[in-house]
């Protein structure tokens, strides 16, 4: 099953995921709005040809587990390396209750605004309808959220992981993960998620929490020219 993570966003945009994509049989994206997130049959050999139609000039997209040169009319903007983890251990105890409220319409600017703010990865307007999200509030004031954004099989990705920077330390990010693994693990799914192998330190609490790598793959940023 952890298999499937090898090409994950290809996997969900073809499949759980398809209502929310556009592109061919071989080249997919997320549909405006959504995470700018692409996926490929062959990663290796990318069809970007397919996928041009489907992307504005200058468009940032995320792709997963492509190396190679960039074809004419392309290029990658960034390149970094990641690690794929996958959830390797029993149901975590249930802690305190956090206080956490799904979220949905209503919170959609306050959850860009977030993430803008600590880039947590790829989110759009409606990243927050890929799965279910939950956020932390003090007042009316969006604090902290996690959520789930790909799926395939029994895999499903925690994402959208962060705090603003004047709430960190207090655990809430990693409460709401551990909220989101309980429920996940109660449907019999196994979570994963991805971490920038530059972020030490995120990386030390994944493996703390129970996650485990599974491997590292190139993830890039690229865009039509």
């Amino acid at each position: 099953m952890t298999q499937l993570l090898d090409n994950i966003f290809w996997h969900c945009l073809a499949g759980p995921h398809a209502k929310y994509a556009v592109g061919t049989d071989d080249a997919r994206r997320y549909a405006q709005g959504f995470s700018p997130i692409v996926g490929f049959a062959n990663p290796e050999r990318p069809n970007l040809d397919a996928l041009a139609p489907h992307c504005a000039l200058a468009e940032q997209l995320y792709c997963d587990g492509w190396s190679g040169a960039a074809p004419s009319g392309w290029r990658v903007d960034a390149e970094a390396s990641m690690y794929k983890m996958a959830w390797q251990s029993s149901m975590p105890p249930k802690e305190e209750e956090i206080e956490a409220i799904p979220l949905g319409p209503a919170h959609v600017a306050q959850a860009v605004e977030l993430a803008t703010l600590t880039r947590p990865g790829p989110f759009g307007p409606r990243t927050i309808e890929m799965g279910e999200y939950f956020g932390c509030f003090e007042g009316d004031r969006l604090i902290a959220m996690a959520g789930e954004r790909t799926r395939a099989g029994a895999l499903h990705e925690i994402s959208g992981v962060c705090t603003h920077p004047d709430f960190q330390g207090r655990g809430l990010a990693r409460r709401l993960m551990v909220k989101l693994i309980r429920r996940q693990l109660q449907r019999d799914e196994i979570p994963f998620l991805h971490v920038v192998c530059s972020n030490e330190g995120a990386h030390r609490l994944y493996l703390k929490m129970g996650f485990a790598d599974y491997r590292q793959s190139v993830v890039r940023i690229i865009s039509r020219v």
